[in-house]
């Protein structure tokens, strides 16, 4: 049976999909696949509603959360390293053939920045989300309200000038991997964070690096915007000891000029639960103007 409250929301990242029931910022149920390296975005959400069948019916909107460019319902790479794509893959349309309710599609990050914001660490205050994940993704939410388009886009700021990539390419979890070739032969971001707790110095050392350069991100957004939190996810942000190194990088500086930083709370979950509040109250809003 149909449950208007509940919401199919999905969230593909650069390393994984996860799909959700979620009803008033709970998840019912989820489902968690990798993200496939190779073929297409219509073969990845058919493989991932291939494995959610029992659930159909029991939602009455979905949301999608995806990392890139989601511009009215079409996704688009943003940086290739992180996840490769065709420009402007028919997200909403697709979704919507496939689960058989209304859709809205938005960037990963603002949705998650919105779940943050509604139901976890944000407390409803404006606020600035930082995930650090397999990429850098961000989202703001300025009274009350979440931006969307480019804004929060953290991870494309340019380093300088004679540095190749963006921020993200110097601070994520694919750039962590790469700076660990050398020392542990295909290692993952999360192999090197296990080689820092054994007291690998060359492993601690890359952690520090990426953690300083968010420290310093944390400071121009302070001054950029002066939100009163920034609130940090993704699998790089939240694993210890990240967060305490960002910290760390951050002491000293008298108080009002230091970033108010907290850990995300919703974890993984932050995207399913912004996009499904997100996607009821588009399509709540969408019946009453109607």
């Amino acid at each position: 049976m149909i449950d208007p409250d509940t919401v199919l929301a999905l969230d593909i990242g650069g390393t994984k999909m996860l799909a959700a029931l979620v009803r008033g910022g709970v998840v019912l149920e989820n489902q968690k696949v990798p993200t496939p390296r190779g073929g297409n975005p219509k073969q990845w959400l058919e493989a991932l509603f291939a494995a959610i069948p029992s659930w159909q019916g029991r939602y009455a909107t979905a949301g999608a959360a995806v990392t890139g460019i989601v511009d009215q319902g079409f996704w688009s790479a943003l940086n290739r390293n992180t996840l490769d794509l065709p420009d402007r893959f028919p997200l909403a349309e697709t979704v919507a053939r496939l689960s058989g309710v209304p859709v809205l599609a938005a960037n990963d990050a603002h949705a998650a920045a919105w779940g943050e914001f509604r139901f976890g660490a944000g407390q409803n205050e404006d606020m600035v989300f930082l995930t650090i994940s397999t990429g850098i993704g961000g989202g703001i939410v300025v009274n009350g309200k979440p931006m969307f388009g480019l804004a929060g886009h953290f991870g494309q700021f340019r380093v300088a000038e004679d540095v190749a990539g963006t921020l993200e390419d110097q601070v994520s979890g694919h750039w962590i991997a790469s700076q660990a070739k050398d020392h542990q032969a295909g290692a993952t971001a999360r192999d090197v964070f296990e080689a820092a707790a054994a007291g690998k110095t060359w492993a601690m050392d890359i952690i520090g690096a990426s953690a300083r350069q968010t420290a310093q991100l944390c400071r121009n957004i302070h001054f950029a915007l002066d939100p009163p939190r920034i609130v940090i996810g993704g699998s790089i942000g939240l694993a210890p000891p990240y967060l305490d190194t960002v910290r760390q990088a951050l002491e000293g500086l008298p108080p009002r000029l230091t970033p108010k930083i907290h850990a995300a709370a919703l974890g993984e979950s932050a995207g399913v639960v912004g996009i499904a509040d997100l996607a009821k109250n588009h399509q709540k809003n969408h019946i009453e103007e109607n």
